[in-house]
């Protein structure tokens, strides 16, 4: 409206108020949309490439974001990773491969100080197909939350890296700069959420195994353009369901009272899915009560049974929710059961004789057949898992023990998350330095579901971190060894609240300060638990932690033939590049981009190998050995008596030197070492 004084463009305003009052299928995002409006009217009833799909304004900029390489890296700050330790071993020699390798290399798990989608680019290559399962929880798109877009659809990526990497004084991010508050009266609203996440998903589904598994946050704000973007990216038939989480009582004076969130769930390929169970937590709590009852009545199961009965009866009055596993009841010398029914409940079931032990004589038969085949009923007989009836009127049934009973991941969820926000305060001494983060209860049932021991979680929007602690406390509950990734904006937190005030300038410092009193809490714990020698050693071999990583521009140069535009551009280039490494380069940052470009994790066990002529890192116990400092005839000698896979060393180690370069390119050729020059 620019050129109107006030009056005319409040007289605008109130025209096409009315105008969306009579017609409001012909605005979207609050503008009007002409190709809908001429339709309302009857006239030209063709729309333009009419068919079922999703599209924005931006979208096709999307697109050219992704097929933009990534031009950062990232640099190891092991001053603020936990325990905080040099990000090598130091040996005297190749062969020395000792305790302090191991103990210096021991936490797999990673956080990440970066802007997500740059981050996701640098992993793609060492991480593909790598991650069996992701939690994100990313801005809902309330119209208050302010997150990464550009504000105008042509922005270049030049013009994206100079805002993303403004930054105050303090060097901090600044949030003018890097952030846009999207308003709902933002002409592109929707579309500038879809533009953010279409990338940062799209990216996320490379790095997930053929198995891998993604949950999503979200509310009713953007959940059915989560759907739709989901649906393209994952495929339709790939979304495998979603979760109603019921948070608190909304108090809000509106028309309904939202009181829950939602979990979106879609897995890279639902045939590789098997069904989602895990030990019910709740048959435990039966459990519990009968080695109680079995240690104060001894071994007698009709007394047990009768108090496990009682006990059952009383929990359910007083509210105890035992839902599903109350009718494990029955009692017998081997334990808690309940017997299952026999009987096919269509027509098509086993047929056979099952004689009974005392008269000898064939069972009544149900009459559509047995639910099991023949050799299951026999193996349950010999295992005393057939309850019997008193003679063979009565169709055996199948004792199923409790220790089998399962849960499955249900549709609906209850926490009220103000618990969470407490629990989060009093973790940091009281002070809120986070509002509404997500339950670490509820992160660590979906993790339960879907993660092996071993397995590896990503989470990208961490946030304060909650992931991070629901993998640690499983991996204390059942001691297992899974690993996260968590990446985290520096966005700066406001400088009135509660966190700034109490020393937490960002997010990200939020997010690493949780994770290590957590981690602290952990060791406390053990250390009560355990007798005084045990718990020494767990503090001081310290196997739980966490190695930081920031996202930096790349060490090395970068050929732009896109501002190359004469021959004089031309050999301004090429003089640029004499020496392809930036000034300034840090060996051991220049060394973990050379780590991720060659396919390596970031936990990946790693040592440098100090020399009199010049020392060299390796990587994997010399799988890969990469040379920064020096070469001669005497190191290419000595590498090759190791024998690696991969041999990467600066081309500007050769200046003035082509005969040894020659002949070390032949002689890693004749070793059958892959050697190049970077």
């Amino acid at each position: 409206m620019a050129g109107m004084d006030g009056q005319s463009s409040d007289i605008l305003s109130k025209k096409l108020a009315k105008l969306k009052e009579l017609y409001p299928e012909a605005f979207t995002e609050n503008k009007i949309d002409w190709e809908k409006l001429k339709a309302a009217f009857g006239d030209d009833l063709n729309f333009s490439q009419e068919r079922y799909h999703l599209n924005w304004a931006g979208k096709s900029e999307v697109f050219r974001v992704l097929q933009q390489r990534a031009s950062a890296t990232l640099i190891p700050v092991p001053e603020e990773s936990y325990p905080a330790t040099s990000s090598f071993c130091h040996s005297e020699s190749p062969l020395q491969r000792g305790e302090e390798s191991q103990r210096n290399n021991a936490s797999e798990n990673i956080f990440i100080e970066g802007e997500n989608l740059e981050v996701l680019k640098v992993l793609q290559k060492s991480y593909f197909g790598k991650i069996k399962m992701i939690y994100i929880d990313p801005p809902y798109n309330t119209g208050s939350d302010s997150f990464i877009y550009p504000d105008r659809f042509a922005e270049s990526k030049d013009e994206y890296l100079k805002r993303i990497g403004d930054k105050d004084e303090e060097g901090f991010l600044l949030k003018e700069g890097m952030f846009r508050k999207n308003s709902k009266d933002s002409g592109h609203y929707h579309s500038n959420w879809l533009s953010m996440m279409y990338p940062r998903l799209y990216l996320a589904r490379n790095l997930l195994r053929d198995d891998g598994v993604i949950f999503i946050s979200i509310d009713d704000n953007e959940v059915h353009n989560l759907r739709l973007i989901m649906n393209e990216i994952f495929g339709e038939e790939n979304f495998v369901g979603k979760i109603i989480w019921q948070t608190a009582t909304d108090n809000n004076e509106t028309q309904i009272a939202t009181e829950h969130e939602y979990i979106i769930c879609y897995s890279k390929d639902i045939s590789t899915q098997d069904a989602w169970e895990i030990p019910s937590e709740k048959a435990k709590i039966i459990q519990k009560k009968y080695d109680e009852l079995l240690g104060s009545t001894g071994n007698q199961p009709h007394i047990i049974q009768e108090e496990l009965r009682k006990w059952i009866r009383n929990q359910i009055k007083n509210g105890i929710d035992l839902q599903g596993v109350s009718h494990y009841s029955y009692v017998d010398k081997s334990g808690v059961f309940y017997p299952g029914n026999s009987a096919n409940t269509i027509p098509g079931g086993y047929t056979y004789d099952i004689v009974h032990p005392k008269t000898k004589k064939a069972c009544a038969k149900p009459r559509y057949g047995y639910r099991f085949k023949e050799e299951t009923f026999k193996i349950a007989a010999n295992n005393d898992d057939v309850l019997w009836g008193e003679d063979e009127t009565i169709i055996p049934k199948i004792k199923k023990r409790i220790n089998t009973a399962s849960e499955k991941l249900k549709s609906t969820y209850y926490e009220d998350n103000r618990s969470t926000t407490n629990q989060l305060r009093k973790l940091f001494d009281g002070h809120k330095v986070f509002d509404n983060p997500k339950s670490a209860t509820l992160v660590k049932r979906l993790c339960k579901f879907i993660l092996g021991n071993n397995d590896l979680i990503l989470d990208f929007f961490a946030g304060s971190g909650t992931t991070a602690q629901a993998i640690m406390e499983l991996n204390k509950e059942d001691g297992g060894n899974r690993k996260f990734i968590l990446v985290q904006l520096p966005e700066k937190t406001d400088e009135n609240s509660e966190a700034y005030k109490a020393g937490y300038k960002t997010i990200a410092d939020i997010c690493k300060e949780r994770i290590r009193r957590v981690i602290e809490k952990i060791n406390r714990r053990d250390a009560e638990a355990q007798s005084e020698i045990f718990a020494s050693q767990r503090l001081s071999g310290e196997k739980i932690g966490f190695k930081v990583f920031k996202l930096a521009p790349s060490n090395f140069k970068i050929w732009r033939s896109d501002i190359i535009e004469n021959t004089e551009d031309l050999e301004k280039m090429m003089n640029i590049f004499d020496d392809q490494v930036k000034p300034n380069a840090e060996k051991e940052n220049m060394f973990y981009e050379l780590l991720l470009k060659s396919g390596y994790p970031l936990n990946v066990e790693t040592a440098y190998v100090p020399s009199k002529e010049g020392g060299y890192y390796s990587i994997n116990s010399n799988e890969t050995i990469i040379l920064l400092e020096a070469i001669d005839q005497a190191i290419v000698d000595a590498i090759l008596k190791l024998q690696p896979k991969n041999v990467i060393a600066l081309d500007k180690l050769f200046v003035g030197n082509d005969q040894l370069k020659t002949n070390t390119v032949l002689q890693m050729k004749d070793a059958e070492i892959e050697f190049r020059t970077v």
